[in-house]
């Protein structure tokens, strides 16, 4: 197994600033999912752009909707052929048509 690289201090808090940072924002796109002031479709619009919206992992979106949980984003992921690891950056064309035809 592979050492990981040695950080000066400066480098590890900055990246422990950075890592935060990317936490918060996606946290914050969840919430604004589950409340319904962001829409699917316009964050699969924003992903396309934004590389922290796009290494969001599409099952943690799906259950971030409203009136979505857990078993239901599951099984419409199944149902679309789309595996539990799969970001949103990393979606097809004919995947993303599928999940806005569930969730659009």
């Amino acid at each position: 197994m592979a050492t990981p690289p040695r950080l000066t201090d400066e480098q590890r808090q900055a990246a422990l600033k950075k890592a935060a940072e990317v936490r918060r924002i996606r946290a914050e796109v969840k919430a604004r999912l589950k409340m319904g002031t962001l829409s699917f479709r316009e964050l699969l619009e924003q992903a396309d752009s934004d590389r922290v919206l796009a290494k969001i992992k599409v099952l943690a979106v799906i259950e971030s909707l409203p009136k979505v949980g857990k078993v239901k984003a599951r099984r419409t992921m199944e149902e679309v052929g789309i595996a539990e690891s799969r970001r949103l950056g990393g979606l097809g064309p004919q995947q993303r048509q599928k999940l806005l035809e569930f969730f659009g």
